[in-house]
């Protein structure tokens, strides 16, 4: 019976995982212009990709973190991580609205630029480093 609820837990979080980077997914195209499906698997753009891919990581280490730390019941665990996935994701969504305020231009334009761009990869490094941050809280 030990194996059956250790891989029914281990599937819960993995779905919960994945419902968070979903939402991650939803964060990232609400906060830039334009549709983020279109932006990297119609266009390739790579600055949209950068972005979702170190949103996608960010929140990846928040819940692993979360997953990892966890004591107490699966209804426990499950919940604090879901909180501590929420947490992470607004504040990385923070995080690329304060770059935003705090540069020169529109993110979101620099976000949707055909050619790479660095300030995509000063909001990338943000949201691994939100996540991190986050993550260290956790433990």
């Amino acid at each position: 019976m030990y194996i059956l609820e250790e891989a029914l837990a281990c599937l819960a979080y993995g779905v919960l995982g994945m419902v968070l980077m979903a939402l991650g997914y939803l964060l990232v195209d609400l906060l830039t212009p334009g549709k983020l499906h279109a932006l990297i698997w119609t266009d390739k753009n790579p600055n949209a990709t950068l972005v979702l891919a170190a949103n996608t990581l960010g929140v990846a280490l928040v819940v692993a973190t979360a997953v990892y730390t966890s004591t107490g019941s699966l209804a426990e665990g499950l919940t604090l991580t879901c909180v501590y996935g929420v947490i992470g994701l607004l504040l990385m969504g923070l995080s690329f609205v304060a770059i935003d305020l705090l540069t020169p231009g529109k993110l979101g334009a620099v976000v949707t630029h055909a050619d790479l761009q660095p300030a995509a990869w000063i909001n990338a490094s943000a949201h691994v480093a939100v996540a991190l941050v986050v993550a260290a809280a956790i433990s």
